[in-house]
């Protein structure tokens, strides 16, 4: 019985690495300012890109521009910290395991 309790953590570590490859290719999309920023932030929850509308940028009310950013950058990573739960749990069988 030990061996397969063994095999079956070995099996269940290589998916999770698997799945952790995976994360850091997928992307989800999030925006402020009704579209006048846009980012994208990878499953591993790195930010990808960020886009600012010309019309965005006024000289005169910089932050109302770093609120926008910051409210589309904390919301994509909102999302991908989303993406990566529902994929890790998928694995674990909702059981939070420690670093993922």
């Amino acid at each position: 019985m030990n061996r397969d309790f063994i095999r079956q953590a070995q099996q269940l570590q290589q998916q999770l690495l698997k799945a952790q490859e995976e994360l850091e290719e997928m992307t989800v999309e999030a925006s402020a300012g009704g579209g006048a920023v846009n980012v994208v932030v990878s499953g591993k929850l790195k930010l990808r890109s960020l886009d600012i509308t010309p019309e965005a940028v006024d000289p005169n009310d910089v932050e109302m521009l770093q609120d926008m950013v910051l409210a589309a950058v904390n919301e994509g990573i909102e999302k991908a910290q989303e993406l990566a739960n529902q994929k890790m749990s998928t694995l674990t069988g909702g059981i939070k395991l420690p670093g993922m």
